[in-house]
């Protein structure tokens, strides 16, 4: 009774920790540190790679409802995120090294995995397997899974945004503080350090962003540009005209320059990025500039003028299967019922999102070896709602998505102000979730109760 996974990402790694938790023997191979992909560096699982940020841990957000919807389910990443959480206001950001090693110590320590250090060019013929790869999948299992599943992948690119050493940041002009000063003690500075621009100064950044030169893409990464909407490199979404940051991930909106007092015309913010409160990651600037331009536009936001760029801003390809023509709610493939998929190579979008899909086929997974009926959460929870997006969605082509409540069964009646709706949308999610735990019994089969360090 054993059940093979391929990766431990975040997906993987959930996986196999709920197989595990429920008496079944897990083997998880991990190709990493002996095969590095272009955006991890090293050998630990659930490697954050674009940003330590997971999302809002608010309820009345869908990734704050989807966080909380996981820890009632006991997931492992989230017990993690949650004892190395950096401050970031409302959101849960994590220290990256110290998040990593506290899921690779508390997935290796358990009686029930065993840790294969190999890469998996094939898909195992034998058993149950969960195909946890992620969207960095090495050539050969990805052609490999493209000749089993008998579909042609599906691409898009993502980005990572550059992270700056604290200490090189220059203050003022830049400040402390959270947009409206959320989650933020009366006297203390905010969580994320904010660069004001002029609108001549904005300009003229926007000009220069968009007349710096690219890194050409080769190889793989060299086929028609599909760009996923939600994680546009910078220089990208700047094309797109000369407000567009200024609308977007530059939007000044409750923020206060204090040498004014005034709300700047643009601000560029950036987000603590390790525990030691050293390193700041530029949000949402995804980049694919030549390194040297990097250094030189964004010398040009004031506060940066002499930063030092820790890690460059780079783009790949994020791979992922067109899963409504192959899957079913449960992550499990629909003519092969010991194949399952999960994480980002599916279409859940983003940390929670992944980590998501891979708590639901690490469940099922357990429950069919252990000849137990598999299981589909409600829709009307975020984490059904999302399984039913990728197993079901009529989106032509198929896209990956993240949480959010516009893939949420609608309320009857209706309720049209977005904050009351949200916090009915979150009540029925957890209303309808204690009741499906209750009849379904998913976590009454867990077994084992391995107590984290």
């Amino acid at each position: 009774m054993e059940l093979q996974v391929v990766g431990a990402g975040l997906a993987g790694s959930e996986a196999a920790w709920q197989a595990a938790e429920r008496g079944v023997r897990v083997t998880l191979y991990e190709m990493r540190p002996e095969r590095l992909t272009p955006a991890h560096s090293g050998g630990l699982f659930a490697e954050l790679v674009c940003s330590n940020s997971l999302g809002s841990n608010l309820l009345d957000r869908a990734q704050g409802l989807l966080k909380e919807e996981l820890r009632r389910l006991g997931s492992l990443i989230i017990r993690c995120a949650d004892a190395n959480a950096v401050p970031a206001g409302g959101a849960l950001a994590v220290g990256r090294e110290s998040f990593a090693q506290a899921v690779t110590a508390a997935v290796t320590s358990h009686p029930n995995i065993t840790v294969r250090r190999e890469e998996v060019t094939a898909l195992p013929n034998t058993g149950i397997v969960i195909v946890a790869s992620g969207p960095l999948t090495s050539q050969p299992l990805a052609q490999a899974i493209a000749e089993t599943l008998g579909q042609q992948y599906l691409y898009f690119y993502d980005a990572m945004a550059p992270i700056i050493a604290l200490d090189s940041i220059r203050m003022p002009p830049a400040w402390r503080q959270s947009r409206y000063d959320r989650d933020q003690d009366a006297g203390q500075p905010g969580d994320y350090v904010n660069c004001p621009l002029t609108g001549d100064e904005y300009y003229a950044f926007v000009e220069a962003l968009l007349a710096a030169e690219v890194i050409e893409l080769r190889g793989f990464e060299s086929e028609e540009n599909r760009f996923f909407e939600g994680c546009l490199p910078v220089e990208v979404l700047a094309a797109r005209g000369q407000d567009a940051l200024a609308f977007g991930p530059m939007r000044p909106v409750g923020l206060r320059d204090p040498r004014t007092g005034q709300r700047p015309f643009a601000v560029v913010q950036l987000r603590q990025d390790n525990l030691a409160d050293t390193l700041y990651n530029v949000v949402g600037f995804q980049t694919n500039l030549k390194w040297g331009e990097q250094a030189r536009v964004l010398s040009m936001i004031p506060g940066l003028e002499q930063a030092e760029i820790v890690r460059f801003g780079q783009m790949h390809r994020n791979t992922f299967i067109n899963s409504p023509e192959l899957l079913d709610a449960t992550m499990r493939w629909r003519t092969c019922p010991d194949l399952f998929f999960a994480g980002q190579i599916v279409g859940t979008e983003g940390y929670v999102g992944s980590t998501a899909s891979g708590l639901v086929a690490g469940i099922n997974a357990a429950r069919a070896l252990l000849g137990r009926p598999t299981v589909a959460f409600p829709h009307t929870t975020m984490m059904g709602a999302l399984t039913h997006y990728v197993s079901a969605s009529q989106e032509k082509p198929f896209q990956p998505m993240k949480p959010n409540f516009g893939i949420v069964p609608p309320l009857t009646p209706p309720i049209h102000r977005k904050r009351e709706r949200r916090q009915a949308f979150a009540e029925r999610s957890q209303r309808d979730l204690e009741s499906f735990i209750a009849a379904e019994g998913v976590l009454e089969d867990v077994v084992v109760s391995h107590v984290l360090a």
